[in-house]
């Protein structure tokens, strides 16, 4: 018999269940939504409701002009030969089929200070813009816009900007929102201004006849006061709590954020030392919030130098080479990025459409054999630690494995079906998203 009987430690357990629940609120895990790969800025003054298709075709031109065969694309950003074929194909296809997962409509650092009067135009012809591609269909599965910052100089402007186009667009649409559809708030470095959007956003749905809670926001961490604030403690959850449950993701900002740090702009990149830090600190403050992270653009654009239809076989090869090394860089990035865990990035020219999703399928098809051999071996198991080659996995690792194939086949990089096939699991198994409950099943 043991020592303490039932009632003995029952308001110990009912203390510890209070703040169980109360973590599971906070933290209740990824939501199994499917995150877009991408966010794609552009100026908002240049928005058009056609622009997902406009990009994609200038996307597949680069690749057609640039990687028209498979080593051509294996040469530029180092792929496996083996696999190059299929990324090849890939690509084409997924540039034809949905090129841009997620577009900001940007009256930021993209589009710059105007005369108020022209930005009111702006805002009100992005808006019509938008409209017109919700009736058409032609928008992209996630879009929004990014309006300025709520400083003190801008907040103002910023406001009349968000309100101004929600105004067009609800009027233009007959009362509804595009989907996914979101609001990004840059340069944040303190919870108030999260608070005061969230404000907004309560005022602007009954005016605007929406349902309450629809409009939602980012934030962007590209400032130093976003990671710690003055006391020394880290802002990030204070500024996802100040948006009471309307933040859906957390974009880092890679420029401002390096130049706020005092590195010159010669070692500005995403692969600097003090971007890991601050996107580790991202993980560790939204682990388990449901909150998607996203990092920040590579600012090297794949432009060739020389334009016209008759160029010499010198520009030409100048031209490929200048693509070429853009390319390399960009892709390096975004698998910097996915090695750190950071499945989303900015896009902001169409040619990086190419290496965007070229980098993407290389990294999950290149482990994509080791991967199901573990996962198999795991399952077959169930619940026994397992030795593969010389990698020991225990339940933890489990579930890592099965993220690696819900992001594969998030992405497009393998289908459901060559998930299914690969890893030996169900379609009930990989749809319900945890490890733990396939093994519950399969020692059932």
């Amino acid at each position: 018999m043991p020592t303490l009987p039932d009632d003995a430690v029952r308001d110990v357990f009912e203390r510890l269940r209070g703040a169980n629940l109360a973590f599971l609120r906070r933290q209740p895990g990824e939501s199994g939504r499917r995150q877009p790969v991408h966010t794609v800025y552009g100026g908002a003054h240049l928005f058009k409701a056609d622009i997902a298709s406009r990009l994609g075709s200038l996307a597949l031109r680069a690749f057609e002009e640039y990687a028209p065969a498979p080593t051509d694309l294996a040469a530029a950003i180092g792929l496996r030969p083996d696999l190059a074929s299929t990324i090849h194909a890939r690509v084409t296809e997924r540039l034809r089929r949905e090129p841009v997962e997620d577009f900001r409509a940007d009256f930021e650092d993209g589009y710059g200070s105007r005369p108020d009067a022209e930005e009111d135009g702006h805002a009100a012809s992005a808006a019509r813009e938008m409209a017109a591609g919700v009736a058409a269909g032609t928008l992209p599965a996630f879009i929004g816009i990014r309006i300025k910052p709520f400083t003190e100089e801008l907040r103002e402007r910023s406001l009349r900007t968000l309100d101004l186009f929600l105004t067009t667009l609800i009027q233009e649409t007959g009362g509804r929102l595009p989907g996914n559809f979101v609001v990004t708030l840059p340069k944040v470095t303190v919870p108030e201004q999260v608070a005061a959007l969230a404000d907004l956003f309560d005022r602007l749905e009954p005016a605007l006849g929406l349902e309450i809670g629809s409009l939602r926001l980012e934030i962007m961490i590209e400032t130093p006061q976003s990671i710690l604030n003055e006391r020394g403690s880290s802002n990030l959850p204070l500024l996802a709590a100040a948006a009471r449950g309307r933040c859906v993701a957390a974009h880092f900002g890679t420029y401002d954020y390096t130049a706020a740090c005092n590195i010159t702009a010669e070692h500005q990149s995403m692969t600097h030392p003090v971007c890991d830090f601050a996107k580790h600190m991202m993980q560790v403050a939204y682990a388990g919030t449901g909150l998607w992270l996203s990092d920040g653009a590579t600012n090297v654009l794949p432009v060739p130098p020389h334009r016209g239809a008759q160029l010499t076989p010198a520009q030409v090869e100048e031209n490929r080479a200048v693509v070429h090394r853009a390319w390399s860089r960009h892709a390096s990035h975004v698998r910097h990025s996915l090695v750190g865990g950071f499945y989303q990035g900015w896009d902001l020219h169409p040619a990086q459409l190419v290496t965007r999703y070229a980098a993407l399928y290389s990294f999950f098809l290149e482990g994509l054999d080791a991967a199901s051999d573990r996962v198999r071996n795991f399952v077959q198991k169930a619940a026994q630690a397992t030795l593969v080659g010389e990698v020991f996995d225990d339940a933890a690792t489990g579930q890592g494995l099965l993220n690696y194939f819900l992001r594969a086949v998030n992405c497009g990089a393998i289908t459901e079906e060559e998930a299914l096939e690969r890893s030996g699991l169900t379609l009930e198994e990989l749809r319900g998203r945890s490890f733990v409950k396939i093994l519950e099943s399969r020692r059932g």
